[in-house]
């Protein structure tokens, strides 16, 4: 065993050097490459993101996830990885402070937003809200069948006659995942917009005072500047929140920070968000490993013979095309959106159809992941299982129900998944 973790930790020493050899730069643990600090910041990009290596360590990562977690750690999701057109996730991964994975990042560039806003243009965000909430919660329940469906599909809890998951059945289902997901980020670039044609000069001076990419130029501003929260429900203020930070994010950014993401942002069915952000959640100023994601996947690919590695490291090549695809669809999204940003429209036709599209793209390769997973799952040795255990590095944390996004809900009533399989002869 010790051998084969030592091959296999090495096989991934040289694939990083010689990217940093090509780069004359020495790279970090992530499996990024490390830079002065002032530079730091243009490592993270699509190019980056889309990398083999940043790939191979999130797809390693969700497999450690899902094979061991559980149906309830799968379900949890941060609520900003869906409609998430508005470059949030690129402004954070690029703060010059470091601080873009602290969990009062997003609390404070939405505070100072809602603090320049006057209250015509707040009212427009809590009837956004109001209009929203029961759709977001709907979205993160839609999930659920597919969840529960690649989870089947991991035990061999098979439909009778069925072996395997219908790829096509699949794609069909996450389509319309992401066809309300465009939804939801159409009626708000619509809102973000109509506020971007209302700012005073007097409001466009504040703004340009925080700088995007740079948390340390934006004031600490106190809740109770910002906003009273006691006026609406829990679920729109969370809302709120969430479309505060992201109106600046998409005022002060671009396309190619709306079309960025990071490379966990695809596939997100199998409990990394879980292993990753529980110990987070609803603590204040807790600070987020940006390592942990390329440690976690290297251990794991190493704790793997090389016929179980060889199931994991294949995705990368397997989902090549579609993830080139969702680039170029990510980015013709974008585009239509922003043409509300200087007080035109687009075709919402157009946007969800472009949705729907990447839906399918994200249900192939999350297919792909499933079905992998779950060839890896069938050949694993009680000794392997314990390791993997011991790998997931979070004890103390244990899902008792599913999520709504992070919050934790009764479980809910899933239709019958067995459409999500080949058919039984």
């Amino acid at each position: 065993m010790k051998t084969r973790v030592f091959i296999a930790l090495a096989f991934a020493g040289l694939a990083i050097h010689a990217l940093a050899q090509d780069n004359n730069q020495q790279p970090n643990r992530d499996g990024r490459l490390d830079r002065p600090r002032s530079e730091k910041h243009s490592q993270y990009s699509i190019a980056q993101a889309t990398s083999d290596r940043a790939q191979l360590n999130t797809i390693a990562f969700d497999g450690l996830a899902f094979l061991t977690g559980d149906f309830n750690c799968d379900t949890f999701l941060p609520p900003g990885k869906v409609s998430d057109f508005f470059g949030f996730q690129n402004m954070r991964d690029v703060d010059g402070a470091a601080m873009g994975h602290n969990t009062d990042f997003l609390t404070r560039i939405a505070n100072n937003t809602l603090s320049i806003l006057n209250d015509k243009q707040k009212a427009m965000l809590v009837d956004l809200g109001k209009a929203q909430t029961q759709q977001i919660s709907d979205l993160a329940l839609k999930r659920l069948p597919l969840i529960q469906a690649f989870c089947r599909n991991l035990t061999g809890d098979f439909p009778a006659g069925s072996q395997s998951l219908n790829r096509e059945a699949v794609m069909k289902y996450t389509s319309g995942i992401f066809e309300l997901s465009g939804k939801l980020a159409f009626e708000r670039a619509e809102v973000y917009g109509k506020i971007v044609s209302s700012l005073t000069e007097a409001q466009k001076a504040e703004f340009a005072k925080l700088k995007f990419g740079d948390s340390r130029t934006w004031p600490d501003v106190a809740e109770t500047e910002a906003f009273d929260k006691r006026t609406v429900s829990h679920p729109v203020h969370v809302a709120m929140m969430t479309y505060a930070s992201e109106f600046f994010s998409w005022y002060a950014g671009s396309v190619e920070s709306d079309t960025y993401f990071c490379p966990e942002g695809h596939g997100t069915y199998f409990g990394s968000f879980y292993m990753k952000d529980a110990p987070a959640v609803h603590q204040k100023n807790y600070s987020i490993s940006t390592a942990l994601t390329g440690d976690s996947g290297e251990a794991f690919l190493a704790a793997l013979n090389p016929a179980q590695r060889q199931q994991i490291t294949s995705l990368v090549d397997l989902q090549r095309k579609d993830l080139q695809e969702i680039v170029s669809t990510r980015r013709a999204v974008a585009t239509e959106l922003r043409q509300f940003m200087s007080g035109g429209s687009t075709s919402r036709e157009k946007v969800l159809n472009l949705c729907q599209h990447y839906g399918e793209l994200d249900g192939e390769l999350s297919f792909y992941y499933a079905t992998h997973f779950a060839e890896v799952n069938k050949t694993l040795t009680a000794e392997q299982r314990a390791s993997l255990k011991k790998l997931r590095g979070i004890e103390g944390f244990s899902a008792k129900s599913p999520f709504v996004y992070a919050d934790p809900i009764s479980s809910p009533s899933i239709p019958n998944t067995d459409f999500l399989f080949v058919p039984g002869t």
